[in-house]
């Protein structure tokens, strides 16, 4: 073995610090209180959607058979539909960190489609 290449088992001394820098911020995000509180709106949220998702499914029922009986679309349905979608949406792009605004309760109902 020659003088310029380090033995095998060899460490850094500055990889070292790199691991404790490693060390500490892990344990930083950790400790870190809005990351804990995001998960709480995370799961109220999810929570929502589930619910959401059930009222989707009523109105695409109700849709269907209002045009199956009156051969035209209930254009009140069409509306909140929209707006249910859109909610759903907004909620989508929170729990994946897309935003971190948080959708209704905590912002206004969303009246139009997603921006």
């Amino acid at each position: 073995m020659n003088e310029s290449t380090p033995p095998p088992d060899y460490v850094r001394e500055d990889a070292v610090s790199d691991s404790e820098n490693d060390d500490s911020r892990i344990k930083s995000n950790l400790k870190s209180r809005p990351t804990w509180l995001r998960l709480l709106f995370m799961i109220l949220f999810l929570a929502l959607w589930s619910i959401a998702r059930a009222v989707i499914y009523a109105v695409v029922a109700i849709q269907f058979f209002w045009v199956l009986i009156n051969g035209e679309t209930n254009g009140r349905l069409v509306k909140f539909g929209q707006s249910l979608s859109t909610y759903t949406y907004q909620i989508v792009m929170y729990l994946t960190f897309n935003t971190e605004e948080q959708p209704f309760p905590f912002s206004d109902w969303p009246s139009l489609p997603p921006s």
